[in-house]
Parts: structure tokens; C-alpha cells; sequence
């Protein structure tokens, strides 16, 4: 299976985002084995400020319980459902509300502790922000609401717990989505690749047994010529749609190919239009394109008014480090001398505003050379 192919049978989504949340939850793991451990030496260090011990120590074995419910549950995707996510927290938020009957109105530290650091974790990788916001705020409420007085200890570990929860959940959702963006690059690049690869093998093969077919088909005269010409508009037409296909917005700021967007508008023009473009993508601001092709496009127009749909003409396109210059020639009568000046002194103004005004305002020049051999446009557009 080629990589376009196999680019196509995965959407670009998404299994990354998954596999970014499966390596979150994994981490997940050792920080619920490493606060439960803190959790149970800090409940047996202070066994004595227990008025029921019993009923602490149950306490105790049912969240250690939990810990290894939770790792293996959490573990498989199918299993991470709300229903485990809101009995998680259920659990943490039960044994905080138990803390002042068991160990008493004066108590100082909940029973799990920073044991609750596990549910709130898990809710920001699930709903990243705002499940990292709402299980913090129910934590921070258990917590604070059956003291009597809230110290400094108190304060700081609310809000670590409340800035906490939003900004893992924040950072969980960044790296999901950033994978979600690897992977449409990863799949773009396999795309393009796999176009070049297609398209060299056309123009090696097909490309060049219609050019040969149109030359010796055009030698041959009477119906051989017939046959050539129609080799020759197949062959223009596959060029075309071999360029077209990078013809799209790419990933970096809305550039695309200039030369595919000319080939695919000289393909869809009435004049007979040939097309000589660099072998790779030309890439520029789409702004650049859209109105190089349309004063390209204008060019042909006048080919068409003025000489005909039967006149051939050439667009040739070739790029520099800081430029791009397209040719447009066409082979007819050629325009009479000063009646472009006398055109813009009657206020018709098609040639200055959709020609020259175009490129002009990009910063280029537009320069027209005419003869009894035809008319050629020079359009010169900067890059920068």
C-alpha cells in the first residue's frame, strides 16, 4: 500500500491524540501509585488523631482499593467512560466528606489527602480545561467547607488545586492538539509524495508517447493530423491535472502553487493555450496568486477579443529567488502602434486595470511588446 493510500485510510484525526491521552493516563499511573503510598504512611504516622481508626483504616484500604481499580480501568480506551471519570472523583470527594467523622470537627489533613490529585488529573486529560476547572472547584469546596478556619496551609494547597486543574487540562488539550496537527502534515507530505511520485511516472510514460503522437502525427498530415491534435489536447489536459493537484492552500499561511493555479486556468480557457512551467511548485501568498492568474487570465481574454478562439497562444512561467516573470505570447496580427495609449486616453481602461493595475499593486511591472509576429506581456512579480 502506497503512503498516500494508507494517509487516506487513516483521517488525519486522530489516533495520535489518542495515543498522546493513552501516554497521559499511563503517567497518570505512577502518580496515583506515588500519592497513594504518601497517602497511607501519612494516615498511619497520624493514627492518633483518629477518633474512629477503624472507620479511617476502612477508609484508607478502599481508596488503596480504588488506586488499582482505577489504573487498570483507565488503561484500556473502551473503559474511559464519564460514568469511570465521575465515580473517580465521586470516591475522592466521599472521603474528604468523611474526614471530619472520622477523625473529628478539628481535623487539619482530609484522610486521602493529595490521593485527589488522581480523579482531578484524569478529569483535565479527559475534558482538558474545563474538567480540570470543575473537579478542582468540588475539591477545593469538600475541602474547605467543613473547616471551621482556613490557615495559610489551607489556602496554598486550595489554590495550587484550583490553578492546578485548568492549566494540566490546558496543557493535556496543546499536546493533542498539536498531535492532530502532526499527523495532517505527516499526511499531507505522504500525499505530495505520492502525486510526484504518480507524476513522474505519467510524464515518463503516457506524457511522452501523446508528444511523440501529436509530432509525428502533425508530420504525417491528412487524418494522421487529426489524431495528433487530439494527442496534444490530451496531453495538455493531463499536464494540467497533474498540476492542479498541488494547486491548494498549503499549511504555512495560506500559500499556494502559482504554477498549478495557471495551468489549471489555461486549461479551462477557450483560446489554445500552451503551458511551460518550472518542474517544481511555485509557492506564493495566495493574495499574489490570485491576482497574477487574473491579469494572466486577462492576457488570454484579449487573444480571444482580438485575434479569435482559433489563435494560439503561450504562457511560459519561470522563478527566480525573488521573482516570478510569466510570458504570455499569442501569434496574431500584433497591436497597432499607440492604441493602447489611445485606449486609456478614451477611458477605456481594461489593459490598465486588469493588467498592468494588478501587477502593479503587487510591485511587479507589466511590459507589452507587439509586432506583426503577435503580442507578448512580460508580468514580473516580486516575491518579498
Amino acid at each position: 500500500m502506497s503512503a498516500y493510500a494508507a494517509g487516506r485510510a487513516l483521517p488525519p484525526r486522530a489516533d495520535s491524540a489518542l495515543a498522546v491521552e493513552d501516554r497521559l493516563y499511563s503517567a497518570l499511573a505512577l502518580v496515583r501509585v506515588i500519592v497513594t503510598i504518601n497517602m497511607v504512611g501519612l494516615n498511619a504516622y497520624r493514627r492518633d488523631n483518629f477518633d474512629h481508626p477503624t472507620a479511617g483504616l476502612v477508609i484508607v484500604l478502599v481508596l488503596v482499593a480504588w488506586t488499582a481499580a482505577a489504573i487498570w480501568l483507565y488503561h484500556d480506551r473502551a473503559r474511559r467512560t464519564s460514568v469511570l471519570l465521575v465515580a473517580d472523583l465521586a470516591i475522592a470527594l466521599a472521603a474528604m466528606a468523611a474526614t471530619p467523622v472520622v477523625k473529628g470537627a478539628d481535623f487539619n489533613a482530609t484522610i486521602p489527602g493529595f490521593w485527589v490529585m488522581g480523579a482531578l488529573l484524569a478529569w483535565a486529560i479527559h475534558w482538558h480545561w474545563k474538567g480540570g476547572l470543575v473537579a478542582s472547584v468540588l475539591i477545593a469546596a469538600f475541602d474547605l467547607f467543613p473547616r471551621s478556619e482556613m490557615d495559610q496551609g489551607n489556602y496554598g494547597n486550595v489554590f495550587l488545586v484550583l490553578i492546578g486543574g485548568p492549566i494540566v487540562g490546558f496543557m493535556c488539550e496543546s499536546l493533542q492538539r498539536m498531535a492532530r496537527e502532526r499527523d495532517a502534515a505527516e499526511h499531507a507530505a505522504a500525499a505530495a509524495e505520492e502525486r510526484t511520485r504518480l507524476a513522474r511516472a505519467v510524464h515518463d510514460g503516457v506524457l511522452q508517447v501523446l508528444t511523440m503522437t501529436q509530432r509525428q502525427g502533425a508530420a504525417a498530415g491528412g487524418e494522421w493530423a487529426e489524431l495528433g491534435r487530439l494527442a496534444g489536447e490530451q496531453e495538455r489536459s493531463l499536464r494540467s491535472l497533474i498540476r492542479q493537484q498541488d494547486t491548494v492552500p498549503t499549511a504555512a499561511g495560506g500559500r499556494v502553487d502559482l504554477a498549478g493555479a495557471l495551468e489549471a486556468m489555461a486549461a479551462a480557457h477557450p483560446v489554445h493555450v500552451e503551458v511551460a512551467t518550472p518542474g517544481g511548485a511555485v509557492l506564493v501568498d495566495e493574495r499574489v496568486a490570485t491576482e497574477t492568474v487574473a491579469a494572466v487570465r486577462a492576457c488570454l481574454d484579449n487573444v480571444l477579443a482580438h485575434v479569435g478562439p482559433e489563435a494560439n497562444a503561450w504562457v511560459l512561467a519561470q522563478a527566480s529567488r525573488d521573482a516570478v516573470t510569466i510570458s504570455v505570447r499569442d501569434d496574431g496580427p500584433g497591436i497597432e502602434t499607440g492604441r493602447l495609449e489611445r485606449a486609456a486616453a478614451d477611458g477605456r481602461l481594461g489593459v490598465v486595470s486588469s493588467i498592468r493595475g494588478r501587477i502593479e499593486d503587487l510591485g511587479g511591472t507589466a511590459v507589452v511588446e507587439s509586432g506583426d509576429w503577435g503580442t507578448e506581456w512580460e508580468l514580473s512579480v516580486p516575491l518579498a
